[in-house]
């Protein structure tokens, strides 16, 4: 007997279809924007920069990288600089607007952190 989705697999696929239709009518069938993908752990954060025509990450940061040297990586402050290192990073790629995707989770705390540090490092969205 097969299981069906969890709640968290329903949540993160409605956003990111909306996404996907959103990113669609904006870009006329053209090339469509990257998306900042935003996953949160108890002990850690990760983002990265994904471009799904090519289905390749652009770039990626996460709150276990040495150059951070977090004591906690489960905290807003942490969050916020993975947003700046994933947006410094996405920035030497050449991406400078993007989408973010919160990834099923409420755009609150440490998701709405890594949007703020991007944001503030020169990331669009």
């Amino acid at each position: 007997m097969a299981k069906g989705l969890t709640s968290q697999q329903r949540r993160t696929f409605r956003t990111r279809n909306k996404l996907r239709q959103v990113n669609v009518a904006r870009s006329g069938q053209k090339l469509a924007r990257p998306r900042l993908s935003v996953h949160r752990t108890g002990k850690g954060i990760y983002a990265q920069v994904i471009d799904d025509v090519r289905g390749v990450t652009l770039a990626a940061a996460s709150s276990m990288d040495k150059e951070l040297k977090l004591k906690n990586g489960g905290n807003k402050e942490a969050a916020h600089k993975v947003g700046k290192l994933v947006a410094e990073r996405a920035k030497k790629a050449g991406v400078t607007l993007v989408q973010f995707d919160r990834g099923g989770y409420v755009y609150h705390g440490r998701v709405k952190a890594v949007a703020d540090g991007a944001r503030e490092a020169g990331l669009e969205f």
